[in-house]
């Protein structure tokens, strides 16, 4: 497992990864046969698949490990889990997530009850207890080859200057991964790209989201690779 993680970590500089969103052992499989860089495990698609119930919190630290571990078992392509904001224990969650098998965990700064990164009403903790969510999951992990994605939802609320702020920290506290979540126009996602580019930067192409869709040549150009 150590060298799959560190044969993708690799891929992040070397090529742009696309990583469809899975929920199940059935979708995951799909997009396992398709050939995609990698996968992407949703809260929001395992909230509404597994409870029937939308992105606000529902699910605990147990339902997503256990997801991992089935999906995992069924596939090749490396994982990524939604973690949402860590269960209340950043350090249990990262460890969960790590024995389970996935590559990688994302982490984001919203207050609880959290929600969907497309819906409006989102709130963020401060800078610094965002950051310290960060460096939680950057110390629990064993394996240094673990990616940790760290996300901010600060657009909304405090505007995409704030959320650009927010992604440079996190990349101070040792992410491996940004993602700025929803920027409202291409023009934003210049910007993140612009300020952030140095980083594997990720973007969230949701249909009928807050984000205009953008095809992936341009949103290369604009320094993303994920």
């Amino acid at each position: 497992m150590s060298a799959d993680r560190a044969a993708f970590r690799k891929k992040l500089t070397t090529q742009t990864i696309i990583a469809p969103g899975v929920y199940d052992g059935l979708s995951a499989r799909i997009a396992d046969a398709v050939g995609f860089d990698a996968l992407y495990l949703s809260g929001y698609g395992v909230s509404a698949s597994q409870l029937a119930k939308p992105d606000n919190g529902f699910l605990t630290r147990a339902d997503m490990r256990d997801r991992i571990a089935s999906i995992c078992a069924a596939i090749t392509t490396p994982l990524i889990a939604d973690a949402d904001t860590g269960f209340d224990d950043i350090a249990a969650t990262v460890q969960a997530y790590e024995a389970a098998g996935a590559c990688g965990i994302q982490i984001e700064d919203q207050q609880m009850p959290k929600l969907c990164g497309h819906i409006p009403g989102r709130e963020t903790v401060s800078r610094d207890a965002a950051v310290a969510r960060i460096e939680a999951a950057v110390q629990a992990r064993q394996d240094d080859n673990f990616l940790i994605v760290a996300r901010t939802d600060a657009r909304e609320q405090s505007g995409i200057d704030e959320a650009i702020k927010r992604g440079r920290l996190f990349a101070e506290a040792g992410a491996d991964i940004l993602f700025i979540e929803s920027p409202e126009s291409e023009d934003e996602f210049k910007q993140v790209g612009a300020a952030l580019g140095d980083m594997p930067l990720l973007a969230n192409m949701v249909a009928g989201g807050r984000s205009p869709l953008i095809a992936r040549e341009k949103l290369v150009e604009m320094g993303f690779t994920f």
